[in-house]
Parts: C-alpha cells; sequence; structure tokens
C-alpha cells in the first residue's frame, strides 16, 4: 500500500469507533431483548413477588398480633401498610439484586458477552445500555412489587392498618426508586467483579455487613460512616427519616453509589478483555 492511499484513510481515533449499530438506542434495544431471552430473568421475577408478598403477609401478622396480644408495652399503634412494604424491602431486594448483577455475570458465565461486545463494541455504550435497561425494568417491577406488598399488607393488618392514598403511593415510588438503583449497583459491581458469586457476597457486605459492625460500637463517628454506606443511606431515603440527613440525600448517596459502580464496571471493561 503506498504512503498516498495510507495519508488518505481517516485516522481511527476513539472518537470514530464503532459503536454498534443504531449507536445508544440500539443497544438498549439489544439488552432489552437479551434481559428478556434470559432464563435467570424467569426466575428471578416471580421470586421477588413471592418474597414481597411473603415477607409483607408476615411483617403486617407481628403487627397486628403487637396490638392484640397481652402484653400492653409491645402495643405499637396503628401502622400504615406503606410502613410494612418499606420493610419488607430488607429482603426482597436480593431478588432485585440477583437480577441487576445476572444481567452481566450470566453472560461471562456461558460466554455469551463475547457477541454482546461484538454487537456493541464501545465498553461504555454497551454498560450503558445495560443500565438503562435494568433499571428501567427494575423501577417498573418495583411498582409492581409495591403494589403487591400493599395489597398483601391491608387485609392482614386489619383495623390496625392505615392506608392514606398519598402516602402509600409515595412509599410505593420510593420503594421502586431504591430498587432500580440497588439494582444498577449490582449491574456494575458485576461488570467489575465478573461472578454472581463475588458480586452477591460484596453486595451483601457492602449493604449490611460492613455497615452493621460499624454501628454495633455505638461510636459516633463510625456511625457516620455507616450512614454514608448505599443500605443505611436507602433505608433513610425509604422511612423518610430527617435525622442524620434528609431523604433527599439518602437517595442522592445511594444513585451516587450506582454511579460509581457503573464507573468501576467501565474502567475493568475498559482494561480487561472478555
Amino acid at each position: 500500500m503506498s504512503t498516498l492511499s495510507r495519508a488518505a484513510r481517516p485516522a481511527r481515533t476513539r472518537a470514530t469507533r464503532p459503536h454498534g449499530r443504531g449507536g445508544l438506542p440500539g443497544a438498549v434495544a439489544a439488552e432489552w431483548t437479551r434481559l428478556w431471552s434470559m432464563r435467570s430473568t424467569w426466575w428471578t421475577l416471580p421470586a421477588g413477588v413471592v418474597l414481597t408478598a411473603a415477607t409483607a403477609a408476615q411483617l403486617a401478622i407481628y403487627a397486628a398480633n403487637d396490638n392484640t396480644d397481652d402484653d400492653p408495652t409491645d402495643d405499637r399503634g396503628p401502622v400504615t401498610v406503606g410502613s410494612v412494604l418499606v420493610d419488607s424491602m430488607e429482603l426482597t431486594q436480593y431478588a432485585v439484586l440477583a437480577l441487576g448483577l445476572l444481567a452481566i455475570t450470566a453472560e461471562y458465565a456461558t460466554g455469551t458477552i463475547r457477541g454482546t461486545l461484538l454487537g456493541t463494541p464501545s465498553r461504555g455504550t454497551m454498560l450503558l445500555a445495560k443500565a438503562v435497561v435494568a433499571g428501567a425494568v427494575t423501577f417498573g417491577y418495583g411498582l409492581l412489587l409495591g403494589l403487591v406488598g400493599v395489597l398483601v399488607a391491608r387485609p392482614l393488618l386489619g383495623t390496625w392498618g392505615r392506608a392514606p392514598l398519598g402516602p402509600t403511593v409515595t412509599d410505593v415510588l420510593a420503594t421502586a426508586t431504591y430498587l432500580a438503583l440497588v439494582g444498577i449497583l449490582a449491574l456494575g459491581l458485576g461488570a467489575a467483579l465478573r461472578s454472581a458469586v463475588l458480586t452477591l457476597t460484596v453486595l451483601f457486605a457492602v449493604l449490611m455487613i460492613v455497615p452493621l459492625s460499624l454501628r454495633e460500637p455505638d461510636i459516633t463517628v463510625l456511625t457516620r460512616i455507616s450512614d454514608a454506606f448505599p443500605g443505611v443511606a436507602g433505608g433513610h431515603f425509604l422511612a423518610g427519616d430527617t435525622g442524620p440527613y434528609p431523604p433527599v440525600v439518602g437517595l442522592l448517596l445511594l444513585a451516587g453509589w450506582a454511579v460509581a459502580a457503573l464507573a468501576l464496571g467501565r474502567a475493568v471493561l475498559r482494561r480487561r478483555d472478555a
């Protein structure tokens, strides 16, 4: 090849690298199809519904029993169905975490990640597309779980339950938002760690074990550090706590963890081949 013909060819810079057919919208469409074609998706979705129904029912029965037993010291008084729903997410969230992390770790386990990256060569675009799909699906899924939790808890609470429309809708929307963000957090860590078991272990530690360990000594500085962890921040957001910070701060902290996990996943994807 002559020097002239080489010079005439456009330089293939990072800006001109292919992003796959259709750019980000095409990648999102592909990831949407890919997510619904995965067997794990169809296992985790009903599992979350069952967990929500069972946990909400158990918590509602406990709340009603506390007010009707022979010990007046444990009477809780009327509770809202939204508070029962929020409390049930402590267990239900793990079905959503599984959905988020398996959206990418399952591809590494089966080797289909190679085809994904051939279709969308840009690692950043691919991961962003997965995050958009995972966030949208888990938010909608969270709305469904919120409805299930409310419908199960309300009759079981009986006269000890309250379901004001505005606060209940707010709790359902907050639950869906929380689940969408932890789903994206799981996706980002899954992209970085590439192992479903390892990712779930790290998530369990970050969401529960480490914050609880920091709070156990009841030392102020350690408690404040634990308040910045995603599970605690998300809990403050869901509960609408005003201390140690407003609910919006808890939401922003959780969103920050999700964005940081995606950034970590993107960095690993750029440095390591599939």
